[in-house]
């Protein structure tokens, strides 16, 4: 159903979540992963940037740890991910790579925001899927927790390997 799968992913709890779901999914589906991060593009950041230059390029070298622990995360449960980092305002950047590699779906993690905090980092019309017109969008809500996601990743290979000595009994 799934063969390219973009994750969004920022180090959060709830980005977390939608990484462990994504990786679910994507290994249900055999998919390919794409993981994102978007440092956003906020007025606090211009503001930044016009007070200090090179704000945006240490935001940028802030976020490849980020990006990397993701990646490995994905590597550590067989997948060979792709992940970029890029400047912008999240929901448009989403939409560009979701568009650039075809994928079929984007997950995403959901997290509550204040009014102030709405109003501080940006546009609130900037909506997802207003930007992602190639594919589905699944907004993972779904808290899965670390021994959970182990577990189930453990029953998977271990599925894996019985099929596999099924498919060729020793002789």
């Amino acid at each position: 159903m799934y063969e390219r799968i973009l994750l969004a992913y920022d180090g959060s709890a709830e980005c977390r979540s939608a990484l462990r779901e994504g990786a679910m999914l994507a290994a249900r589906c055999g998919a390919k992963v794409f993981l994102l991060s978007v440092v956003w593009d906020t007025p606090g950041v211009r503001a930044a940037e016009g007070l200090q230059a090179g704000a945006v390029a240490q935001l940028m070298e802030k976020y490849k740890p980020i990006l990397e622990e993701g990646l490995a995360k994905l590597r550590a449960l067989g997948f060979d991910p792709t992940g970029r980092i890029v400047f912008g305002e999240p929901a448009q950047e989403i939409g560009a790579w979701a568009r650039e590699i075809n994928a079929d779906l984007v997950v995403v993690g959901h997290r509550r925001q204040s009014f102030l905090e709405r109003w501080w980092s940006g546009s609130s019309g900037a909506y997802l899927t207003d930007h992602v017109g190639c594919c589905s969008v699944l907004v993972s809500r779904n808290v899965i927790s670390e021994e959970r996601f182990r577990a189930a990743f453990e029953d998977r290979r271990a599925k894996q390997a019985d099929r596999a000595e099924a498919s060729h009994p020793v002789a």
